[in-house]
């Protein structure tokens, strides 16, 4: 998309700033960083200005050391270049918190465990942790576990082992159900103060008194509460039969204070207490006791629970209970991959999506899956920082991270896919050493004997006619001589050329015939597409890769050549993390 004069202007000192502090080459993903935290306003934009932007940093990058400082003169007089190590110590860090003393900062990650731990997750946990690092304080991971119908053991072990992944080690861990004596004696104690009362109406009724703005009986007599409030936990009332409720304001505009419930029964067999408790918190009731009695002193959570915020220091205040400092921040998904779980777990339910770890997903174990590395994702989530503003940052920019740190350690390799043969006459077969990566030796070397049959991509193939020339990487050119395609089959013969490589010619991957190995690459598309699932959100590309694949264990690292990075999944299948 064309961009204004002053983002261009913009754009071009943050990437010359950048790129004389790194002799004279900019990083393209801290370029991206650097301009969504200085515009956050323009969040929204940064898909289609992705380009743009892509393009002032190669030109930038293209141009000497002493033209970018020069131009950087020009462009911001007397902007002083920051050194590397002022540089180091500001890159990616969170603003301070207010009020927040050295050695005294507790902060929380409270997850339910009803599901697998996702990137909105990754979110909330890295920046509780950071924050309790940056003032030498603790955090606390505490399952918020109160709902027996929704809970599984399975889920705690999945969000321990996602937050070991990521490198996120709590201080404490502890689930709310640990201390449900407590909860009941808090929410006894609120009814007996007049700040709760238990109801036995119908659902329908209560909702339809709470979208009017009417109270119901249940909440005018007091000492009728304070009769029930016994019955309520002594199992004399049955689920749905009764429930207690906070005593708000039923006209109030905020619909989170008409009276929301705080305890209902729930008959379900709890993974850790089995079928000992009957009534359970809600979490608007148990998070803002729970944090005040762990001693949180910053609660962080998502702006969703914005119109809760309310009832939460309401709460507090009526037993007479610390308050922390609540801060808010926006949830973390990117466009086409919600984190819901009502878009996600219908899948799982019924078989489109047959694991929790598919590649598709935002869950962690996709993520890792897919060959993403936690250090990329830590340095996302930190490069977008505290913000209040609903977008939806583009997949590129995180890709753009990891891609910075595999880069170095994935060996290059070749994979065909739909391949076509090629036959070279009079070609002679000889062994040739390939490096298995451009700049670095430590990645070693592999030998491929070669005869006159090779196979190259389909789509190489399909542009290709009678006398082009084309460069088979690292080995030699080839000119096209016949292209047959009788039987429906593509066959290629061709001829060897000359050693020039010319910057026109095209340079492609090529597998020896005597060299394969049948491949898979799964490629993870978007799974939504608006509120529709896409059908075509995994496509599977076959074809031949080099034998030398079949060394590399699962979970290895690789760019295939011209094709993108992938992560080995299982012997003869990878998947495509990003190009």
């Amino acid at each position: 998309m064309p961009i204004d004069a002053d983002t261009e202007k913009f754009i071009k000192v943050i990437t010359l700033k950048n790129s004389v502090e790194h002799d004279g080459k900019a990083q393209f993903d801290v370029v991206i960083s650097k301009f969504m935290g200085s515009r956050p306003e323009q969040r929204s934009q940064i898909k289609a200005l992705i380009p743009e932007i892509k393009t002032i940093v190669q030109s930038i990058n293209s141009m000497s050391l002493a033209d970018q400082k020069s131009l950087l003169e020009e462009l911001a007089p007397g902007e002083a270049i920051t050194s590397k190590k002022k540089q180091a110590a500001e890159q990616l860090q969170l603003p301070p918190l207010e009020g927040a003393m050295q050695g005294k900062v507790v902060t929380r990650f409270p997850p339910e465990p009803n599901g697998y731990p996702h990137i909105g997750h990754a979110k909330a946990a890295i920046i509780d942790e950071e924050y309790a690092r940056m003032y030498g304080g603790k955090l606390i991971l505490r399952f918020d576990d109160t709902n027996p119908l929704k809970e599984k053991l399975e889920y705690y072990d999945a969000i321990s082992g996602g937050l070991e992944w990521l490198g996120v080690k709590p201080d404490l861990v502890k689930n709310t159900s640990d201390d449900i004596k407590l909860l009941h004696s808090y929410g006894r104690r609120l009814v007996e103060l007049d700040g709760a009362y238990v109801c036995t109406c119908s659902q329908d009724r209560i909702r339809d008194l709470r979208a009017k703005g009417l109270s119901c009986e249940c909440r005018r007599d007091h000492a009728t509460a304070l009769e029930r409030i016994s019955k309520m936990f002594d199992g004399s009332y049955e689920q749905n039969q009764a429930i207690i409720r906070f005593k708000g304001e039923m006209a109030d505009q905020n619909t989170a204070m008409r009276d929301p419930a705080l305890f209902r029964i729930l008959e379900g067999n709890h993974p850790k207490l089995g079928n000992k408790v009957r009534v359970w918190p809600t979490y608007d009731f148990a998070a803002p006791i729970e944090d005040s009695l762990d001693g949180v002193t910053h609660a962080m959570r998502t702006k969703e629970y914005e119109l809760r915020n309310a009832l939460y220091f309401a709460i507090l205040d009526r037993l007479g209970l610390r308050k922390p400092t609540m801060i808010e921040f926006s949830r973390l998904e990117f466009e086409g991959v919600p984190v819901s779980k009502r878009k996600i777990k219908p899948l799982i339910e019924d078989g489109r999506i047959k694991s929790w770890d598919d590649p598709r997903l935002p869950t962690l174990a996709a993520f890792r899956r897919r060959g993403f590395v936690p250090e990329a994702i830590r340095k996302f989530v930190l490069s977008l920082g505290i913000t209040l503003a609903e977008t939806k940052p583009p997949f590129e920019t995180l890709e753009a991270f990891n891609r910075k740190i595999i880069d170095p350690v994935s060996p290059r390799l070749f994979f065909v896919k739909n391949p076509v043969e090629v036959h070279i006459n009079g070609a002679l077969g000889k062994e040739v050493v390939l490096k298995n990566h451009p700049t670095d030796a430590s990645l070693g070397t592999r030998k491929v004997k070669v005869t006159d049959t090779f196979y190259i991509a389909g789509d190489d193939a399909t542009s290709l006619k009678v006398d082009d020339e084309i460069r088979l990487i690292e080995l030699y050119n080839i000119k096209i001589i016949e292209i047959d395609e009788s039987n429906n089959n593509r066959v290629i013969k061709a001829q060897i050329g000359g050693d020039e490589i010319r910057q026109s010619m095209p340079k492609v991957q090529w597998i020896a015939k005597n060299d394969i190995v049948e491949y898979k690459v799964m490629i993870p598309k978007e799974l939504y597409k608006g509120e529709e699932y896409n059908t075509n959100s995994l496509e599977i590309a076959q074809g031949f890769a080099e034998s030398f694949v079949s060394t590399l264990k699962p979970d290895a690292r690789v760019q295939f050549v011209r094709f993108g990075f992938c992560r080995i999944d299982a012997k003869n299948q990878a998947i495509m993390t990003h190009r």
